[in-house]
């Protein structure tokens, strides 16, 4: 019974730690990003197929490759002891290293003409709650995973609403893993329920905000 109950935490270990990787809040814009140019084309439609992949790979600069170098880096440099974050203090710098590639992401895209406006609006409240969640590690381990799941919810809702476009097969997956990721950093006891809820509603803060300033 007990060897039952070992080989059942570590399968739970595993799979958290695996759905926390998978879906990583770097991986999100990413992730937005290929939906728009690949699963629904009509928002990018004159643009080639060497354009798209300049594009997606353009957003995985900023908002990934970038911000995970830095983590890279202050991890090789001792400046924190795990690429995980797993304190506050050890959050703070890759929070502003973070903020700048976002916003500059965001900057890029507004000025690209061709970018549908619901895609300038979710980066620039991708910006606006990790701005936020900067603020708030003073005082709180905020969930980034709640954060930019939120985030990703809250932009497809916009997108169906803007666009018209019955989208509620991305809508309920997005809902649906987001429910899972959280649980999963709540197994991992990487975040209280606090702090899970707390990046929900930062998440789309951000993105009402960004709707509301655009």
């Amino acid at each position: 019974m007990n060897e039952l109950k070992t080989t059942n935490s570590k399968a739970l270990y595993v799979g958290s730690k695996l759905l926390s990787y998978i879906f990583h809040p770097l991986f999100i814009p990413v992730f937005v990003t290929y939906y728009l140019l690949y699963v629904q084309p009509y928002f990018f439609i004159g643009l080639s197929h060497s354009d798209k992949i300049k594009k997606l790979i353009a957003v995985g600069i900023n908002t990934m490759l970038f911000p995970a170098i830095t983590v890279f880096l202050l991890w090789r440099l001792k400046f924190i002891q795990s690429i995980e974050l797993k304190t506050q203090k050890e959050r703070i710098i890759p929070y502003v290293a973070t903020n700048t590639f976002f916003f500059w992401a965001y900057y890029i895209s507004r000025n690209q003409l061709d970018n549908p406006v619901p895609f300038t609006q979710f980066l620039l409240g991708t910006f606006i709650a990790s701005a936020a969640a900067l603020v708030l590690n003073s005082f709180v381990k905020i969930s980034m995973h709640a954060i930019g799941l939120a985030g990703a919810i809250s932009f497809f809702v916009h997108l169906a609403i803007w666009s018209g476009i019955a989208i509620g097969l991305p809508i309920s997956i997005t809902v649906l893993l987001c429910g899972i990721v959280c649980t999963a950093r709540l197994l991992l006891k990487e975040h209280t329920l606090f702090e899970i809820g707390l990046g929900i509603c930062i998440g789309i803060l951000g993105q009402v905000i960004s709707i509301c300033i655009l």
